[in-house]
């Protein structure tokens, strides 16, 4: 049997949404006038989460692999620029720091800025790390602008990426999907059809009609038609050290003037999000129903609210956690079918966007060899564990003790993989980026600093500098950061300018 008939010839995907349109835009533009079909079925009579309207800077990866007009987007989606996410009220009552997109200062010969920063800043002589960052510069500004090709500027290399109506993100895939061949079938599964060993061969919808494929990727949501319900995975339950498990939303009036940047507040019993689009505001309030009642959730959100709600409150239940396999036979899980981490830090889409190029990278043959899955679980699974020590790092780093939840969440138990990295900080202020996991040392080290845990220590080998040109060189990298900041646009004028919605 030659190579070519081992090919995989149909590509099912069950679900549409986010995650169900992001792999057949992807799949379909690879495959697109070859011989291997792609087909989504969904129903209009299921609805999505799309509580997701936010997002890291690797979505721009994805939206450039699919060919993706980023103005066009924008405009179709109401969609934003994002430079980071504040967070207020984590370490403290009344704190509030920021996770910027993009770097502090700049590399001085070979070792990271914090280390010379950390340096001067125990003399006294340097403000605080934030200072030195453009994204936050300009975020305190209401200033964006995308990269510039100016020599030694911070505008060299923004980091960025955006907030979208996550629904019309979805549709809009769906226009760039069907576009490269991709056909969608609208139907409710009844039946699943599972050969003798396991694996799936078809679908049977409600209405009668008959799908088959050779890969089927399982897009339904937290239900898992096909990873769970049929081939009954199993999951992995993360609420001991994430513990919430409720989200209430609501959108308010657009706000004015608009933030390039995510807002997460920290809360009695959770944590409060406002994303803010060209139309209106995202809002929610990520909770613990064993800390507080849905009705004072809601009430909390609402009274928060600049401008009032637009929408009625709506409410999504949710456990933090993994499949125990992604990938399980021929079925590959995507979304929230393969697991959920909640949306503090705006990885729910990355994850999609992290399954789909992970499954292109090892695409199989229809003999579906267990060292191609076993590789795709392993580097899924390390993704979704390096995102939850992340995560449970904004839990764990409070002084707050008002209230249960946040007393619980100080005194938890947390796993030795973020232990060990809290350590390392403490000891030579170093912080390492693992393999290939999704955020940098940047990041660890704003919420490191922004929530209280501070070292004095760095590398010895920022000794060798001068100290007073070392002062000099600070004093104008945060000079050339603030003025490059202000000389940008203001967020609203540059979307004016480039992706106004109608």
């Amino acid at each position: 049997m030659s190579f070519e008939n081992n090919n995989i010839k149909k590509i099912v995907i069950l679900g549409g949404g986010t995650s169900g349109w992001m792999a057949a835009a992807a799949l379909g533009k690879i495959f697109a006038g070859k011989e291997c079909a792609v087909t989504l079925v969904e129903s209009e009579q299921i609805g999505t989460v799309g509580v997701g309207e936010a997002t890291i800077p690797a979505i721009l990866y994805f939206n450039k692999i699919i060919g993706l007009d980023e103005a066009d987007f924008l405009k179709f989606t109401h969609g934003t620029f994002k430079l980071g996410i504040e967070f207020v009220n984590w370490g403290k009552c009344g704190d509030s720091y920021f996770h910027p997109f993009g770097n502090y200062g700049t590399r001085i010969e070979r070792l990271a800025f914090q280390h010379y920063w950390q340096r001067l800043f125990n003399k006294g002589v340097v403000p605080d790390l934030q200072e030195f960052s453009f994204n936050i510069a300009a975020s305190k500004a209401n200033r964006f602008t995308r990269p510039l090709e100016l020599e030694n500027s911070p505008l060299q290399e923004v980091a960025y990426a955006f907030h979208f109506d996550a629904g019309l993100y979805a549709q809009y895939l769906r226009r760039m999907a069907e576009g490269f061949g991709v056909r969608r079938v609208e139907g409710v599964v009844e039946n699943v059809s599972v050969r003798t060993d396991g694996f799936i061969e078809s679908l049977q919808l409600k209405n009668g009609t008959l799908v088959d494929g050779e890969l089927f990727i399982d897009c339904s949501g937290f239900r898992g038609v096909l990873i769970e319900e049929t081939l009954k995975t199993g999951y992995e339950d993360w609420s001991n050290f994430l513990p919430c498990n409720k989200a209430v939303t609501m959108a308010s009036p657009r706000l004015n003037p608009l933030p390039p940047y995510t807002r997460a507040t920290a809360l009695e019993a959770g944590w409060q999000w406002r994303i803010p689009l060209q139309h209106r505001t995202g809002n929610g309030y990520v909770y613990c129903d064993r800390y507080i009642t849905d009705e004072r959730a809601a009430d909390t959100l609402l009274s928060s609210l600049e401008g009032g709600a637009l929408t009625e409150p709506r409410f999504i239940q949710f456990l933090t956690g993994k499949r125990k396999k992604f990938w399980n036979k021929n079925c590959v899980a995507i979304g929230l079918a393969g697991g959920f981490m909640e949306p503090l830090e705006s990885t729910s889409i990355h994850l999609v966007q992290a399954a789909i190029s992970k499954l292109i990278d090892l695409f199989p043959t229809n003999e579906f060899k267990s060292e191609i899955i076993d590789k795709f679980n392993a580097q899924l699974s390390f993704e979704y564990q390096s995102i939850r020590d992340f995560l449970i790092l904004h839990y764990k780093a409070t002084q707050r003790q008002d209230s249960d939840f946040w007393r619980d969440c100080s005194n938890m138990e947390v796993p030795q993989s973020l232990l060990e990295k809290i350590a390392l900080y403490k000891e030579g202020g170093r912080v390492y980026r693992d393999s290939d996991e999704s955020f940098s040392g940047i990041s660890w080290l704003s919420v490191f600093r922004g929530q209280g845990i501070t070292t004095d220590r760095y590398n010895p080998i920022a000794d060798v500098y001068d100290e007073e040109r070392l002062v000099a060189r600070l004093n104008n990298i945060h000079e050339v950061i603030h003025r490059s900041a202000l000389a940008c646009p203001t967020h609203e004028a540059f979307i004016e300018q480039y992706c106004k919605s109608s």
